[in-house]
């Protein structure tokens, strides 16, 4: 494996974001699904069971709102944050960023920070990519291990 991220959780910010990422966690939804969108100095973007971006639900079915809270911001690399296509239509695919990206503020939920495994990211960050920015070789995740 590339290693294991860890990664903090704003559950008392975003309820309904974190309820999403630990309940599809802890059902495996997550278990192999590829990295597949990589940007070097921008981010790495998972949580599509179909593995080209088009795929993914949330646990309640379809898409559910944005949770922005002012004191989390995409201002600092490592910032771990829903993918969605607009308003509103988060659902399981999330992304971690490599840099600061103040232009996704209020435009994409920022639900955690990772804290340990920065180095794996960088590596993700760094593989051979096809011109629509998926990886080469598959990146997957193996299992998404929840603690308390």
């Amino acid at each position: 494996t590339m290693g294991d991220i860890h990664i903090k959780l704003f559950s008392n910010e975003c309820p309904k974001t974190v309820e999403n990422f630990v309940v599809h966690s802890k059902n495996h939804y997550y278990d192999s699904l590829i990295f597949h969108r990589v940007i070097k100095s921008f981010m790495v973007q998972t949580g599509d069971p179909n593995g080209d971006g088009t795929g993914g639900e949330s646990i309640w079915g379809g898409e559910f709102e944005d949770e922005f809270h002012p004191s989390l911001k995409h201002d600092k690399p490592f910032t771990v944050s829903m993918a969605n296509a607009g308003p509103g239509t988060n659902g399981s695919q999330f992304f971690i960023t490599t840099t600061p990206c103040p232009w996704l503020d209020n435009k994409h939920t920022v639900f955690g920070r990772v804290i340990k495994g920065m180095d794996v990211i960088q590596d993700i960050e760094n593989v051979k990519i096809d011109k629509n920015d998926k990886p080469l070789m598959d990146v997957k995740i193996i299992t998404i291990k929840i603690q308390q």
